[in-house]
This record gives structure tokens, sequence and C-alpha cells, in this order.
């Protein structure tokens, strides 16, 4: 009589403790041992398949078992001759031989489990569960962070490794790489960190997960954990356009005109802007009233800079740009350090911006296209231009004007932009809404904007 392997209750015991410890289902173990039993009996007994043969474990004793299953059948099938299955069939005179009883259609169970299959069958046991144990694992932080991706969650700085920072965020570890990281912050060993969950990569063994304190959705997320009327829909974060580290342009829009947008992220006294810029390390938050008006999102996003006029190019449906105009002493702070401010406005607004002051539109006259839009026919446009570039034309915007916007901003750090730029600066820029950011701005520089500037 055949002897089922015996391997213990002490098996079960540890698949259950696998289970607790690791998230791992008992049931995703067992049945990796059971397939593990039928692949090492496939060598073993050189079989070509295994299909009709299958693995019976009994929990409570630790008792494994291979049987070969047939079917009770008055004439064999050659079909399944042909195609090697001819041991999933047994004729009724050969199955009454091992079951009296034994009729068309039962499915007899035949014990094949060798005596000396117990060394060869752990072996193999040991590989696959192993391999099963790490798919399993894999699938649990798929499914884990497939839910977590997009949300902001903490982490625990768990080790650095060169320029990775290495995050614990719960069942897993999480890659801080370097473009996600904060310019200037030093990570240290058990520093919390409070992340957003950006990718998920199905790389090696295990699933890399890739978190991020530089993305805008980090930003986000942390103006809905302060301010509560984002979360009850009467406030609307409509974009945000972020240069981490430095400065981060907010749009935002009420859905009660009682409302007001900006007062209500601001917060008594500045309560809630502060909170928000101490979580993203003293960051510059500039709060910009949306509109759908293209013209006027264009002037607040420009803020605080004020504006002359803007022009609104149709000259191409592809692509969304506008000539905006401003009074020579505020060039430089409509540009901002480094082009920061005008590249922050294109990315919010979604507009390419050319910044030209009032001094080169009097002395070069409005771009042909953009005079042919406002003004009609080609030949009086281009009378028209040079007129203006001969001084006799006073610089009028023929689109909507624009009114001088009154601020209780500070914008002190601003006018020492202003004061510190140099004259290849003033002369105009043009920025882009997918232009590539610009490299960090030095310490030296950040140090003397320490305050949080919040513009309303």
């Amino acid at each position: 009589m055949v002897k089922p392997i015996k391997i213990g209750p002490a098996l079960v015991e540890h698949v259950e403790l696998l289970e607790r410890e690791r998230g791992i289902p008992k049931d995703v173990t067992l049945d990796a041992l059971k397939e593990a039993m039928l692949a090492a009996y496939k060598r073993y007994a050189k079989l070509p398949t295994i299909e009709g043969y299958e693995c019976q474990l009994i929990e409570r004793t630790g008792e494994i078992s291979l049987f070969l299953v047939q079917e009770v059948v008055e004439k064999r099938n050659p079909e399944l001759e042909e195609e090697g299955l001819e041991h999933t069939e047994i004729t009724l005179e050969e199955a009454r031989k091992l079951k009296a009883d034994a009729d068309v259609g039962d499915l007899l169970e035949i014990e094949v489990t060798p005596d000396d299959f117990g060394r060869i069958a752990a072996q193999s046991a040991k590989q696959v569960i192993t391999q099963r144990i790490r798919e399993a694992e894999k699938m649990l932080i798929l499914k884990e962070f497939e839910e977590k991706k997009g949300l902001v969650t903490t982490g625990i700085v768990q080790r650095i490794e060169g320029r990775n920072v290495v995050v614990n965020i719960g069942k897993s570890e999480a890659v801080l790489p370097p473009r996600e990281q904060l310019p200037g912050e030093y990570y240290r060993v058990g520093n919390k960190l409070r992340v957003y969950v950006a990718d998920i990569r199905e790389s090696g063994r295990v699933p890399q997960v890739i978190v991020s304190q530089a993305h805008p959705q980090m930003v986000r997320e942390v103006f809905e954990l302060e301010v509560p009327e984002i979360e009850d829909g009467i406030i609307v974060l409509n974009n945000i356009a972020r240069e981490a580290g430095f400065r981060t342009k907010v749009a935002v829009s009420s859905t009660d005109p009682e409302v007001d947008p900006q007062g209500a992220c601001i917060g008594t006294r500045g309560s809630r802007i502060q909170a928000i810029v101490n979580e993203l390390k003293n960051e510059k938050i500039d709060i910009i009233r949306y509109s759908d008006d293209p013209v006027d999102y264009i002037v607040n996003a420009l803020a605080p800079a004020k504006i002359v006029n803007v022009y609104i190019d149709f000259s191409r449906e592809d692509l969304k740009q506008a000539l905006v105009v401003v009074p020579d002493d505020q060039l430089s702070l409509a540009i901002g350090r480094d082009g920061q401010n005008v590249r922050l406005a294109a990315k919010l607004t979604g507009y390419k911006l050319d910044i030209k002051s009032v001094n080169t539109i009097e002395n070069e006259g409005l771009p042909l296209h953009i005079y042919e839009q406002y003004y009609g026919d080609p030949e009086e446009a281009e009378a028209e231009q040079a007129r203006a570039v001969a001084g006799e034309l006073p610089v009028e915007g023929p689109s909507k004007e624009v009114p001088v916007l009154e601020t209780e901003t500070e914008i002190t750090a601003g006018e020492e932009e202003a004061e510190n730029e140099t004259p290849e600066k003033l002369e105009e820029v043009e920025v882009s809404a997918e232009e590539v950011e610009s490299e960090p701005v030095a310490e030296e520089e950040v140090a003397t904007e320490a305050e949080p500037e919040v513009t309303h």
C-alpha cells in the first residue's frame, strides 16, 4: 500500500505565520506546495504532462499524497490517445478490478505517491514555494500601492543609497529619486517625511514604488488638508504650477459667490497659508484668482507685476500664446528672478507668454501679425506699424484694457529683484508653458527670500 508523505502540522503552522506577518494568504502558499509536488512528480516519473494528476493535502495531519484521476468509460477515446491523455480514462472492466461498484462516468482516484519521493519533492517544493511567495508579495504590493497612487502618505527614511533616498511607507520600501527631492533638503535616516506616491514600476523581483516631494499634487494634498472648503467643494484648485523648493502658483476659484477663494486659502491672519508654507519647507506660495477670461487669468498669474495690456495671439490654432505689455519699471518683476515668475505663469495658464516693456513697444511697435488681428487690413496695418515705429502713434492696446491691479501683498522681494536684474534681462522675455524648468536658484539668493510671499 502506498503511503502518503508526512510533512507534519508544523508546515501548516508556518504557512499561517506567513499569512499573519507578511499578508500572504494561506491558500496561496498551500496551492504552491501542491503545485511543487506535481512538478516534482512529473520530473520523477518522466511524464509528458501532469494533466489528470492532482495533489491532496490533509492540513490536520500534514499528510500529502498524489493521485491519478481517471474517468470510467465504456470505450477509450482515440483522440485522447493522440493527445497523450489516454491515462485520464479507464475502461469499465479495468475500473471494476479496482472498485467493484464502479460505473461509467465515475471518477477513480488512484494514489501514485512514490515511496522514495520525499527528498525529491522537498527540493522542488522549496523552489516553487519561494517563487510563488515572491509573486504573491509582488501582487500584494501592487494592490496596496495602486490604491495609494496619487495620494500623500507618511514615510520614514530607511537608508541612503547614493543620491536615492529609500523610504519605508508601510509593507514595502519606496524610492525618492534626486529629481523628486526638494532642493537643499537634507535627508537623514529615521526622519519622517510626507511624500506623494507618484508611480509604481514593475521591475525585477519586487515592484519599485516611486515617491516625490516635488510633485505639484503634493501642494494640492496639503491645501486640501489645511483648507476644509476645498474638500466641501466650495473652493476649487483649478491649476498648480510649481518649482519645488522655491515657488508655487495656485489658481483658485469659488463655487459660492459669497466666499472669497483667496481669503479662504489664506485664513485668518494668514494662519492657513502659513501652515501650508511650513509643510512645504518655506516654499513661497502665490494664490491666484482663476478666471475663464484668458486676459484676466494671465494678468492674475503674473502678479504682483502690474500689466498695461494683454494681446491674445490667434495666429496659431495649435498653440495658445499671448503678448503682455508691462511698464518699464515692472519688467523685471513680471519676469522674476531667472525668469521664474513668467515661467510659472505660463505653466499655470497654459499660454506661451511674450513679455515686452512699454518702451520696447513704443520703439518697435506691435508685431505685425498681432496688429493685423486687431486692426484688420494688412496694408493699413503695415502703414500703422511704420508710423508706430516712427513714434507717430501712441502705444494703445486694441485688446481688452487691463486695469492696474491693487494688491495688499508685500512685494519687497520682487522690488529687490527688479533692482538686481541686469539690463539684458530687462529687454524682453518669452516663455512657453511647456518650457523645461530652469536651474535652481543659488542658496545665497534663496536666503534673501526666506519669508513666504502670498499673492491675492
